[in-house]
């Protein structure tokens, strides 16, 4: 008898890619490598700042992640380090003829460490089916900087994202506790929710900052104050910022990312008192 023809979506080669760095503060005061481990087309480059934390700059040599891949992230930072993890360009999810792509983050931060994430968005292509999930494990004096941007289909080729999947899931812990959960799930008509008031307004980009840290409710007036001088209304992008339990939280949408990207930016710079990595300007 013979056999039944394999679908091309279950012969199509996976992706499979990871990245683990640990870094440690040294007796100088630098925060340096101490371990690093790459696979798949998922790579890191460690640039030397002139001044500042340390700097890794995410590489995805596959120039995109498609349907059934799956890529992760670990970092861990002992007591003390500071570093800065980017991405050089936007990530980019293509359309899936069904497998569920899967990204996770795994960030540790021992006491008195600090870290900023801050890669550039995330485009959705019409069809992508993407699950993330984003963990961290800090102490209780540690600090961390979180800014995602998501992208919903390309503007520039007059895409809109109709059909799809999105669970974007964070879990963070600090002392061991839970401190902040939240999930954001889209599925089927994408274009048609997000046009909703109570979801997004109709804006096809959305970003989050979020900021963890013993004074992290403290700061926000500064928070606020820095969406009005980041011009957000001029550009046509929707900004808040919230203060609670220790957390910071900031949100945006626009109708495109442009305009979205340079009020973060903006906002990003003021927020940390220093430039974005390089990576950013190019």
């Amino acid at each position: 008898m013979p056999h039944s023809p394999v679908p091309d979506a279950l012969r199509r080669q996976r992706s499979i890619g990871h990245v683990a760095l640990a870094v440690a503060r040294m007796p100088g005061g630098a925060t340096r490598t101490t371990d690093l481990a790459e696979s798949g087309p998922l790579r890191l480059r460690l640039p030397r700042p002139d001044a500042g934390p340390m700097e890794a700059v995410l590489l995805n040599s596959a120039g995109g992640i498609a349907c059934g891949d799956r890529f992760t992230v670990e970092a861990r930072l002992a007591p003390g380090a500071d570093l800065v993890l980017t991405t050089t360009a936007a990530e980019k999810i293509y359309r899936s003829d069904g497998p569920v792509t899967r990204l996770d983050v795994a960030l540790t931060l021992e006491a008195g460490a600090a870290l900023a994430w801050l890669p550039q968005e995330t485009i959705l292509f019409d069809g992508a089916r993407l699950a993330r999930g984003f963990a961290a494990d800090m102490a209780a004096d540690a600090q961390l900087t979180l800014f995602e941007a998501l992208v919903f289909g390309r503007a520039a080729k007059g895409e809109v994202m109709r059909d799809g999947a999105l669970t974007d899931s964070w879990r963070l812990r600090r002392a061991g506790r839970l401190a902040y959960a939240d999930t954001f799930r889209l599925d089927t008509d994408i274009s048609e929710k997000l046009a909703r008031r109570a979801v997004a307004g109709g804006a096809r980009a959305m970003a989050t900052l979020l900021h963890l840290a013993p004074d992290a409710e403290s700061r926000l007036d500064q928070a606020r104050d820095l969406i009005g001088s980041a011009g957000c209304e001029g550009l046509s992008v929707e900004a808040g910022a919230s203060a609670w339990n220790g957390m910071l939280v900031l949100r945006l949408l626009g109708a495109e990312i442009g305009p979205l990207r340079l009020a973060a930016a903006r906002i990003l710079e003021g927020f940390r008192g220093r430039p974005l990595p390089r990576v950013w300007q190019t």
